[in-house]
């Protein structure tokens, strides 16, 4: 049986602020495995992001607190615990993250040849006729037409989608064996949306990267996703396969989400489109019981008394967090990138 290449247990970061200390993620537990795409969706404020910057220790530390028993198991360290210098080694080199938006992610001051050279000259021993080489081949890579000249050029002179693209090459030049993308078709149109997932997809299978896309579109997750969880309020309250979650999700969060895709043609002229009424509860006061409770169709009781823990109702049932887990199949067919 194939192991994971990433082991995460019990994650749980705390930030500190002006109204104390808040729980940003509770108790996120996954695993990620050699050459998979791994989805992580929910709305904006469910911990997404702050799960993967954990994961790669780029949270301020002054205001971060990560709990003790927090393990993020990588080649037999708990990158938890080990001290920056020894992170520094891992982080780009052989976890790698795309950040979410490449207008404000790249240096406005340095041209794209000097940032693809700055990774390779902490993390690599090529000289400086070696790394420039394997710049353009990066470049190259991530199909960016006149790479020769392209590395001479600053990120203003190049549009949205082939900066994506140099973000792209920048977290792959040194071949890592995690690729954490965070959003990376943000404010990007359909068309170069589906390109750098198909290039995503091509570089996966050149070079058995795993890959931990974050992501709301769930359209984006049916194409390229092999697993998905789901998050909400800081916790996780699903996970699975994707074709299970698609076509058969127990949480009613999950059937919310997926529900509310549009979908071309097959609404009722005149019909709105299904949307999740209210709003992720704040993480200052969060319900008693289940975090999804006021927003639920299907609450009883015991929902606004217990909070549910993430466990398989059947034997067969990928782990959801509810205290009443939906039975009837979605009936969905999701694949589009829009």
């Amino acid at each position: 049986m194939k192991q994971p290449i990433l082991q995460v247990r019990n994650l749980t970061t705390r930030f500190k602020t002006d109204r104390g200390v808040v729980t940003a993620i509770d108790d996120v537990n996954f695993d990620l495995y050699p050459g998979e795409t791994l989805g992580i969706v929910g709305e904006s404020g469910c911990g997404k992001t702050v799960t993967s910057k954990t994961i790669m220790r780029l949270l301020p530390d002054h205001l971060t607190i990560i709990d003790s028993n927090s393990r993020v198991e990588f080649e037999g360290k708990n990158l938890a615990r080990i001290r920056e210098s020894e992170m520094r080694k891992v982080r780009g080199a052989k976890i790698a993250m795309i950040f979410q938006e490449p207008m404000t992610s790249l240096n406005p001051v340095f041209t794209v040849g000097w940032q693809l050279d700055e990774a390779l000259r902490y993390h690599t021993t090529l000289n400086r006729r070696g790394r420039r080489e394997k710049a353009i081949e990066m470049l190259r890579l991530v199909e960016i037409p006149n790479p020769e000249r392209r590395i001479h050029d600053y990120p203003h002179q190049l549009s949205g989608g082939m900066r994506q693209r140099v973000m792209i090459a920048i977290a792959l030049c040194c071949e890592p064996s995690i690729l954490i993308a965070d959003e990376p078709t943000t404010a990007l149109d359909v068309t170069i949306q589906a390109q750098i997932l198909q290039l995503m997809q091509n570089l996966k299978a050149k070079l058995n990267t795993a890959i931990m896309l974050i992501t709301h579109n769930l359209g984006v997750v049916a194409q390229v996703c092999d697993r998905v969880m789901v998050m909400y309020a800081g916790r996780v309250i699903e996970s699975g396969e994707v074709h299970e979650i698609f076509h058969h999700p127990r949480h009613p969060y999950t059937r919310a989400l997926l529900q509310s895709i549009p979908k071309a043609g097959r609404r009722a002229a005149g019909a709105r489109l299904p949307a999740i009424k209210g709003i992720v509860p704040s993480l200052f006061n969060l319900p008693k019981g289940c975090r999804f409770q006021d927003r639920c169709d299907y609450r009883q009781d015991r929902c606004i008394a217990e909070e549910p823990e993430l466990l398989a109702h059947g034997k067969d049932d990928h782990p959801v967090r509810c205290h009443f887990p939906l039975d009837q199949p979605a009936l969905l067919t999701v694949g589009a990138t829009s």
